[in-house]
Order: structure tokens, then sequence, then C-alpha cells
């Protein structure tokens, strides 16, 4: 397969660790993917769903102690803590190494270790790394094969490089009190023990794709970013390219995959989907930012995926499909989770594998977090671009939060370093579904807060290295909020498709063609540069203006809550931060 020495080197070393009763490497080939599905639904680690209605598609339960990402476990293993930040979970990587091997010490003894070569990004762009995942889960295998380029053509392009990602996963006892993800960005390593759900053992994911990458991208002048890239293409046929960044549970994917109002795609309006978690972006030859999506597939929540919510999405899952936790159909052996329809199965199994009657139950029979791994090209609107491993040109990157007042629908930063700024404050109101109180502002700067591999304060300085790198050619910054409410507590603006619109006038500002008022916060455009045609009846021009007002007030109190965040970095804040809040501070005065 191989003759990398780095490689091979530290495969033996992991043998000699974990003890597998035999090694297999995996090479990609659907043969030998056909038979590890069939051994893993002979031991009941998948089943086999109904072939006729979903090709190729299969079901998994985790542990019922395992069932979602946990940042509590989750650890950066820098040598001088100062540089894991006061975001991230620390420890010391010798004291780190030592636990963590102790842990999986003789943990593959009566199983089988499985090698990954993966690329994330098209095998052999420039954009592109390469990783080695070791693991003991046939789910992993799988998982990633759908999730990033697996097989032989990476050690192909990996020649005799030592610089590549090492991964070991040991699923050991699935023990939530030993469980640990932990990341060695100086060493580019990442272990795994204890846990066999796929956001704490794929690691090519957020531990790879934006943990170590965004380490990686700090040192080498590039940028790992949670952030979607869709292409928006006008009538005449020219495609511009976004990337945007939100939180949790602010509609990213829905973004990522959106379907334009009626009247737009009369006129001839697409938009295609790049990707739709993460983007590795880079200055190409011409000076302007360029951007790849690493993975291969997406790993979306199922619940509230449905024909309205995510078309796109939907019909992603209909062919070689691992969805987890979800229901499973007795009826016709197909699968349901909660917001997909209003037909809740009788005769089903819930995601903990008991009897489960949907028109009695008052329990959830799909787990909230439940999970499906779906090859990218099943996506309706994938974009041409996709497999291109130079990427896309970047004109714009939006950020967005969930503010039920504060931010208006949209606005524009003033430049680059006002931009970073924007990103910076980020934040989201709790819902009811968040643990705790509702409407507490949570600050989550670009939506790294949890996947930042390195100190905050140095990732906000090299935002604004990046910015020097690419002086006049830097995408301009914008931020929305879909989310602004009435008194009542209804939302003012339909979102959806209808986020078209905001983007259409995104759009129109990078092109200088739309006009916009400069507001204390940046440039807010004007009601009627929105286009409502069609929508006239669900909002009118009044509620429009009202959803792009600046007030004032609210805003000194923002400037408040924005001091007291930037405390948490200490004398790590850029210099620049500071000043753009003073800046702030004044134009509200």
């Amino acid at each position: 397969m191989t003759n990398n020495k780095s490689v091979l080197n530290w495969i033996e070393e992991m043998k000699t660790l974990v003890s597998p009763d035999k090694v297999v490497w995996i090479d990609g080939s659907e043969e030998q993917l056909e038979q590890l599905r069939a051994e893993a639904c002979s031991t009941g680690e998948m089943l086999k769903l109904n072939q006729e209605k979903l090709p190729g598609c299969y079901l998994h339960r985790t542990a019922v102690n395992d069932v979602a990402r946990v940042e509590d476990r989750t650890f950066i293993c820098s040598q001088n803590e100062v540089d894991a930040g006061p975001t991230n979970n620390w420890m010391e990587p010798q004291k780190a190494y030592k636990m963590l091997y102790d842990i999986a010490r003789g943990s593959y003894k009566g199983r089988t270790m499985y090698v990954i070569p993966y690329s994330m990004g098209p095998i052999g762009s420039p954009l592109a790394k390469i990783g080695v995942e070791l693991t003991d889960s046939i789910y992993v295998v799988l998982n990633m094969a759908i999730m990033a380029r697996v097989g032989q053509a990476v050690w192909d392009v990996l020649g005799d490089n030592p610089e590549w990602v090492r991964g070991l996963h040991c699923k050991c006892e699935i023990d939530a009190e030993k469980r640990y993800i932990c990341h060695f960005p100086e060493d580019n390593t990442i272990v795994s023990v204890n846990s066999g759900y796929g956001g704490n053992v794929l690691l090519g994911k957020k531990c790879f794709a934006l943990r170590i990458a965004s380490f990686l991208g700090k040192n080498q002048g590039w940028m790992a970013e949670h952030m979607l890239i869709l292409g928006l293409q006008n009538p005449q046929g020219k495609v511009t390219y976004v990337a945007a960044a939100f939180p949790s549970a602010c509609g990213k994917t829905n973004l990522a995959m959106l379907i334009p109002p009626e009247g737009y795609v009369k006129k001839g309006y697409k938009v295609w989907t790049v990707g739709d978690d993460i983007a590795w972006m880079r200055p190409g030859e011409d000076g302007r930012l360029y951007a790849i999506n690493p993975e291969n597939g997406f790993f979306g929540v199922a619940p509230g995926t449905n024909a309205k919510s995510n078309y796109n999405a939907l019909a992603s899952t209909g062919e070689g499909t691992i969805f987890t936790n979800v229901v499973q159909n007795l009826d016709d052996n197909t699968v349901w989770w909660e917001g997909l329809d209003k037909n809740p199965p009788k005769n089903a199994v819930n995601w903990k594998g008991e009897p489960w009657d949907g028109s009695t139950s008052s329990e959830k029979g799909a787990h909230p977090n439940s999970r499906f791994t779906a090859p990218a090209k099943n996506c309706p609107c994938i974009s041409p671009e996709f497999d291109k491993g130079e990427g896309v040109p970047i004109s714009a990157i939006i950020f967005g939060g969930r503010r039920a007042q504060t931010t208006p629908l949209v606005y524009q930063s003033r430049d680059w370093d006002n931009g970073v700024f924007v990103g910076s404050i980020m934040a989201s109101e709790t819902t009811a579904a968040a643990a705790g109180a509702v409407g507490v502002v949570r600050r989550d700067p670009m939506a790294m807060l949890p996947f930042c591999g390195y100190h905050m304060g140095d990732y906000f300085a090299h935002w604004f290295e990046m910015g020097k790198v690419l002086g006049d050619k830097a995408p301009k910054v914008f931020n929305v909020n879909w989310f602004r409410l009435d008194d009542e507590g209804h939302f003012l603006w339909p979102g959806f498709g209808d986020n078209m619109r905001v983007l259409d006038w995104i759009i129109s500002r990078v092109e200088g063609t739309a006009d916009a008022v400069e507001t204390p916060i940046g440039f807010v455009p004007k009601a009627e540069d929105i286009n409502l045609q069609g929508i006239e009846d669900e909002i009118n021009l009044e509620t429009l203006r009202n959803i792009l007002v600046v007030d004032k007030d609210q805003w000194k109190k923002e400037a408040e809550g924005i001091e007291e965040f930037y405390k948490n970095f200490g004398d790590k804040l850029p210099q620049e931060l500071r000043a753009q809040l003073d800046q702030l501070k004044q134009k509200l005065q």
C-alpha cells in the first residue's frame, strides 16, 4: 500500500500498543467496503435498510451514553498551556499521551485494526491535506469512506512525505468516565478513546479539519473555518461564491442548500452547494481568497430535516447513506425522525433499539442529535466545482447569529479589520432547546469557539494578518440575523429560501451596484433595495425598515457585553480589536 517510513513506523508502534488480532488496510474499493458492510450487519453493528426504497442505506445505533460531541472531554495538548488559550481544555502532552496509551493498551485484542488513508479535500489538490486513521470500528471506516476521499490514491499522493495527520481511535469499553478526544497540534496527532459516536471518532471532521487545520493554517498562511460555501448564479450565468459562519441552530445547512424563491428561479437564478460545514481557504495566484470544502459528505442532524425545511439535504440521504440513532420503521424497514413528516410509524424501534409506537409514545423516537452521513454527490444542487482542487474564489464572508433584537437583518462591515471585529463579536441567544436560561447571549466568534485548535487571541491576530496579505482583494464582510422577533415573539423575517433576497443585496454590494446607509455598526441596506416581490403578504416595507434599524441604546449595552467578553483573552487580544470597540463606542455617542 505504502512504503512511507513515517507511516509504517507509526503503525507498528500503535500495533504494539493496542494488540490487534489482524490488520486490514482500507483501499477504498467498493468490493472491500461491501465486505465490511456485510460483516457489520452480521454482528449487528449495522442494519441493512429497505434496498428498494433506500438503496445502499444502513442504520446504526450508538451506545446510549455516547450520542454527541463531548466538549468537556475534548483537549488541546500543546507544550505551553497559554498556547491552548482560555476557551480550550488543556493537558500537558506527555501526561496526555501516557493517560491515553494506558487506556488504549491492549484494547484491540480480539479486534481488527483498520488503516484508513484519507484526503481532506480533492486528492492531489494544493489545498488538500492527508491523514491516516487507525480504528477498531467498521462504522468508522464506512463513515470515513463517505466523509473523506479514501483509498490507494491517497498513499500515491503522500509518497515519502512525513507531513500527515496521525489519528488513533479506540472504542475500548465506551466508558464515559474514560472518554477523551485529544489533539496534539504540534505533533499533527489526534487520539480518541472510549467513544463510537461520529463527532468524536470520525477524526477527519472537526478534529482534523478544524482543530488541527486551524493551527496548520496559522503557521502556513491559510484559514480553516467553520463555514459553508455556496455559489450564487445570476441569470447571465455568472457565479459569485460566499462563505458563511453560523453557530449551531442558526440555519447553516439550510442556507448552504438554499432553494431560491419562485420569482428568482423563473428569472434563472441558481444556488450551488460547495460545502455545508467547513471551508479551507488560501490566497490564490491572483491574490484572491480561494476555498475548498475539505469534506466529501454531509454529517447532518436528522430531526427537523424534511422536504419543506431542506429538500436538498433530505434528497442527499436517498442513497448510500448511514443513519445513526433514528427510528426504524419495521413495516417497510425504512427510517423516520421527528420533523420528517406528521406520520410517525406505529410499529417501530426507537434509537435505543426498543419497541416504539409513534402514535402513543410521549418519548421521542429519534435522538435529538441523530445523524445522517450522506455522500455530497447526492445533493441535487452540488456545485460543478465541488471536486476542483484549486477551489472557488470567495467574494463575501457572512457571519450570523440568533438575536431577537439588537442586530439588524443584514449589515456590511466598513472594511476587513472591521469585519474581523464583526466576526469576533458573533453571538446567539439561548433558545428553549439549549440548557439553561432563555435569551442569554452566548458569544461564539466566527462560530469557532469549540473548534479553534489554539489561543483565540492568536486566531484573531491571524485574521488580521490574512487581511494584510489579501489587501484590496479581501472578501467583503457581512453579518446577518434571520431571527428578529416582534413583541409577541413571532419571527419578522420569513427566512429559509427568502434569505436569497438578502444574499442578492450582498452580491450587489460586492459588485458595487447597491446603495447602503452608514450606521454606527456599518452599512445597512435601504429597505427598498431588498426585493420583497412575491412575499408582500408576509412582510411589508415598514416591517423591513424596523428589522434594519440600529438602536443605539441596545448597541451601547452590546458594547458593554463585548468588552466583558474580550477580557477572556487578556493581553493576547489584538490591539486592532480594542481599537474597533473604541471606535464603535465613539460612533454610538
